[in-house]
């Protein structure tokens, strides 16, 4: 079974898999560029880098290992 673009839904083009053109490829990677598909992250992983982040204010920018 051939897979469909997920842009148009026309049946995909080897060259541009899983697109049917670059026309489908370059519209798909402007929703990327304009911030339509995004990668949610996890409150766990937020509060993990704010953490960090409050550390190296601490060392002025300088990281420290901790034991």
């Amino acid at each position: 079974m051939q897979s469909k673009c997920p842009i148009c839904k026309k049946p995909s083009v080897f060259d541009y898999r899983p697109f049917c053109s670059k026309r489908c490829a370059d519209i798909d990677l402007a929703h990327w560029f304009r911030g339509d598909y995004r990668i949610e992250k996890d409150e766990d992983e937020n509060e993990m880098l704010g953490e960090e982040d409050q550390e190296e204010d601490q060392n002025h920018g300088k990281r420290t290992q901790t034991t």
